[in-house]
């Protein structure tokens, strides 16, 4: 099978899953917004990137030619995949209208901090305003997968992030429960405090500590997952009622592998999720 990504881990972890795979087009840390106002290069330093992988996705972004990459090797194509984590870190909004998706690789090699010093503005996932632009974005990007017949091939995973790493339980996420993980956390503070104040601390520097009580591991990931779950939600919506497949599932369904090559996250599954997902793309895809 011949795939097209057009998304991040999610589609690229997937596809290594699948019997016989090829991927034949990757296109990675791209906000859809760069397909319709891309930045361009000029002005911008990439020198520090070490990675070419790294260099062309961003280099891509900037100039706004992923899908062409795509659309170049339509005729040889079975399945496009895409999936829509990239979007998590907003992207970067030059005073000239042009945009720069804020992927890691941005921050890392500076070209955010220059481009913040440049008057651009770094418009967030989950506003209104990211949405707007999202949403123009996302439908170029499926007029232009129309226009080279890739649409009936076209299969979106919209799925959740996991709220737990593999051998736990999904946390409940009622009011309830979040309130009970608040509350832990303050006992957690409660405690820090009281050993600052037996070291002989002051009442402000044991204060502070218990404002800083951090969340353990667990209440990371069901935190985490709760925020992107609820801001990804009207993304998805909208992209399942413009692609032509989808594949669904839910954070309940889904654990994080802790031994997962790129290291836990709520976007990193376990084998048997992604088989899951593996065995419904095949179907879809006939």
């Amino acid at each position: 099978m011949r795939i097209a990504i057009f998304g991040s881990c999610v589609s690229r972890d997937t596809a290594e899953f699948m019997p016989e795979a090829e991927v034949v087009a990757y296109v990675a840390r791209h906000s859809v917004t760069s397909l319709e106002s891309p930045h361009g290069t000029a002005g911008i330093d990439l020198s520090d990137l070490t990675s070419a992988f790294q260099k062309r996705m961003v280099t891509s972004d900037l100039k706004g030619s992923g899908i062409e990459r795509i659309v170049k090797n339509a005729d040889n194509l079975d399945v496009v995949l895409i999936d829509l984590v990239d979007e998590r870190r907003g992207f970067w909004k030059f005073p000239d209208g042009t945009t720069m998706t804020n992927s890691i690789e941005v921050e890392s090699c500076g070209a955010a901090r220059a481009a913040r010093r440049n008057g651009a503005r770094l418009i967030e996932f989950g506003t209104d305003e990211h949405f707007a632009w999202w949403n123009t974005g996302f439908a170029m990007l499926i007029q232009e997968l129309k226009g080279a017949g890739l649409w009936e091939k076209t299969i979106l995973l919209d799925i959740e992030w996991a709220g737990a790493v593999d051998g736990a339980q999904h946390p409940q996420n009622d009011g309830f429960a979040k309130a009970g993980r608040q509350w832990r956390r303050l006992q957690r503070g409660s405690r820090e405090a009281g050993r600052e104040l037996s070291r002989g601390r002051g009442l402000a520097d044991a204060w502070q500590s218990m404002r800083n009580i951090k969340p353990t591991e667990a209440e990371e990931y069901a935190d985490r997952a709760l925020s992107a779950n609820s801001d990804y939600l009207r993304y998805r919506k909208e992209a399942r009622s413009l692609t032509a497949s989808s594949v669904m599932r839910e954070s309940r369904e889904l654990r994080i592998d802790r031994n997962h090559k790129w290291g836990p996250q709520p976007f990193h599954f376990r084998k048997e999720d992604y088989m899951s997902i593996v065995e419904e793309i095949s179907v879809i895809a006939g």
